[in-house]
């Protein structure tokens, strides 16, 4: 149902496309400046992008480093309280069992919280990223006269393709355009 949706959409789109180009004539069809950004090229490759992750790498590592060595003490105390369990009261046993389980969850909690402050950060720095991408983008559609610039398609040729000029149009623009 949806992908017969999909398809009759496409094909309307495709009518309606080549009514237009009928329409205005083939002179003026060639004239259609036509662009594609690569979004997610533009987010691994520009030195924006780099410097933000080079940024939360700096933030988090710190972070990162204590939980993992709290894993890995809760995992020694785990193992010797396997060792020592056969030979220790009851009593103690169950004492350091209970230990461990709250040291467990207390650990969860904290990575949660850590991927929950990574994910926000992440995403803020992203949006900063596309924002100042989408002036970088705009920029280039006015002076250089697109008609149309899109992001996000299933394929596109290198001839439209101007991922790499907002890439350097990123690299070089100061930080606060």
């Amino acid at each position: 149902m949806i992908t017969m949706t999909l398809k009759s959409l496409a094909a309307a789109a495709l009518i309606g496309l080549s009514a237009l180009l009928a329409s205005t004539g083939l002179a003026q069809a060639q004239e259609l400046k036509i662009g594609y950004v690569n979004s997610e090229r533009v987010l691994r490759e520009a030195a924006p992008a780099k410097a933000a992750l080079a940024r939360m790498e700096a933030d988090f590592s710190k972070r990162d480093k204590d939980l993992n060595e709290q894993a890995g003490k809760l995992k020694a105390s785990a193992d010797k309280l396997e060792k020592d369990a056969p030979t220790l009261p009851e009593a103690e046993r169950n004492r350091r069992q209970r230990d461990l389980v709250e040291q467990d969850r207390d650990l969860q909690r904290k990575r949660r919280e850590f991927q929950e402050d990574l994910n926000q950060r992440r995403n803020e720095e992203t949006a900063g990223i596309v924002e100042r991408a989408n002036k970088v983008i705009k920029s280039i559609f006015e002076g250089e006269k697109y008609d149309l610039i899109l992001q996000d398609v299933v394929f596109a040729g290198p001839r439209v393709d101007i991922t790499e000029k907002v890439i350097k149009a990123l690299n070089t623009a100061p930080a606060g355009k």
